[in-house]
């Protein structure tokens, strides 16, 4: 399994990342390769990618998520991904964002891009994306879901 990590520092309060970011249909306006995430319900999202033309469908299940913290999830078949994105008050009008993602790279072609830094490379993009996209609404998000979903209990 690899594990990419990476931060950017948003010029938006605490709040109005975390806020943004609960808009996860939203995220193909930031995301390379995300062309339609569905919400299914609180805690259960659907995806399409194509990612060099090759297409996926899937699942994901937020395992995670407390207001101005954290929003963590998982899927739930095909190609294993979990992740975990944490906002980090720096200042009033200041946060960073963290995005952790553990990725299965699955089949020879997935292997190869994995070992070339294209995890690497494309989280990187996407947190950048994400800065320029929240900064370039004047930090005003385009909703918000404030509920909580509790950490499964081993």
């Amino acid at each position: 399994m690899s594990t990419v990590t990476e931060s950017v520092d948003v010029n938006v309060p605490v709040r109005t990342a975390y806020n943004q970011w609960t808009q996860f249909e939203e995220f193909p306006r930031f995301m390379g390769g995300v062309t339609e995430i569905r919400q299914l319900d609180d805690k259960m999202t659907h995806w399409k990618t194509n990612i060099d033309g090759v297409k996926r469908e899937f699942d994901a299940r937020i395992t995670e998520q407390l207001p101005d913290e954290r929003v963590a999830w998982t899927t739930v078949e095909g190609s294993k991904q979990a992740g975990v994105v944490t906002f980090h008050r720096l200042d009033e009008t200041h946060t960073r964002v963290t995005c952790q993602l553990d990725f299965e790279p699955d089949g020879v072609v997935e292997q190869a891009g994995d070992k070339l830094g294209f995890l690497d490379r494309q989280v990187k993009g996407d947190m950048k994306r994400f800065k320029e996209y929240i900064e370039g609404r004047g930090g005003i998000e385009t909703g918000a879901w404030r509920g909580e979903v509790d950490r499964p209990q081993p």
